[in-house]
């Protein structure tokens, strides 16, 4: 059987103090990946000059003959330098337009894989077409025993969450069905990702950065695709900013975080269950909302860039509850 092709595409920002631990990662697969591309969004801490240690497609690094790891070291790095930062989704979508391949692990730069992640979600989605993503069990850099994620849940106020975060590794060793997969490692396939793109892109590029790895799971799962979560597939996740708190984000950054979620209803929220919806999510509404108004005023703003998108959100909206499985 002719072997799958595997790109694995990194977004980085400022991330030259876990770039070269998460690319030494990937050419330790086990797995043939065919390019790692580098996305980098106009990084000012040296992280380019950290990517280009490692060589490029031009010119990859060296590997001694007879290495038996030969196959993986040598896989060639592609740098693409943005000349501002235009975002993690839109990046992200620049990599996919850029590849070719088959199957494409999207990645974090504060991530690093066990030598069999790739392998392991290859063989899972191999076995069925029907899963268009994938994602082993994410840890905790700081402590291996802790889970960072074992993919996406979402409630009915549609509130998502990194299923297991937190809680003792141990807990979760069954593998099966999730309603998403963390952005941070996420294996998608070229036919999910060519299915479910609107209007050419797969990633929300008005999203800019936050939950846009929500999105795509929930247009997946109406689009008729399943996300699988294997537990033998193992990767280890920095997430520096969810332990330091909202504050310590800038402004914008909690704007984006807070209003995504509302972009992401306005797109996928079926209008059958809409009102279940809004009834059920009152209660957090209006807790959420009279906090903003008294510690976070500002990030209120950010209701100016939705309604200033609403034409486009109803658009889209319309595609993608037109080509909704009905179920």
């Amino acid at each position: 059987m002719k072997t799958k092709k595997v790109t694995v595409h990194i977004v980085t920002y400022n991330s030259a103090g876990d770039i070269a631990g998460c690319l030494a990662a990937v050419r330790q697969q086990e797995y043939p990946v065919a390019e790692i591309l580098v996305v980098d969004n106009a990084s000012t801490d040296g992280t380019r000059e950290a990517v280009l240690v490692f060589g490029t497609e031009e010119t990859p690094e060296p590997v001694p003959d007879g290495d038996p790891s030969s196959k993986a070291s040598n896989t060639p790095v592609r740098l693409i330098s943005n000349p501002v930062n235009t975002g993690f989704a839109p990046a992200h979508n620049q990599a996919i337009a850029a590849s070719e391949a088959d199957y494409i692990l999207v990645l974090n730069p504060d991530v690093t894989l066990e030598p069999d992640y790739v392998s392991r979600l290859v063989a899972v989605m191999e076995a069925n077409p029907r899963i268009g993503s994938a994602t082993g069990k994410l840890l905790s850099k700081a402590d291996p025993n802790i889970v960072d994620s074992t993919g996406l849940v979402m409630n009915r106020m549609r509130r998502a969450f990194d299923r297991g975060m937190g809680e003792p590794a141990g807990n979760w060793t069954e593998s099966g069905e999730v309603f998403g997969v963390s952005g941070a490692a996420a294996m998608y396939s070229r036919r999910m990702i060519e299915e479910i793109s609107i209007e050419g892109e797969f990633f929300d590029g008005d999203f800019f950065a936050y939950k846009e790895d929500v999105d795509v799971a929930w247009r997946a799962r109406l689009l008729g695709w399943t996300a699988y979560y294997d537990a033998e597939a193992i990767a280890y996740h920095e997430r520096g900013w969810k332990t330091s708190g909202r504050t310590t984000r800038p402004l914008f950054i909690r704007r984006m975080s807070y209003m995504n979620r509302y972009k992401m209803l306005a797109k996928n929220e079926p209008a059958r269950s809409l009102l279940t919806t809004l009834l059920v999510s009152l209660p957090y509404e209006l807790a959420v909302h009279g906090y903003m108004l008294l510690r976070e005023p500002k990030v209120l703003t950010a209701w100016g860039s939705f309604f200033r998108q609403w034409s486009v959100l109803r658009r889209k909206r319309k595609q993608i509850q037109e080509r909704r499985k009905k179920v």
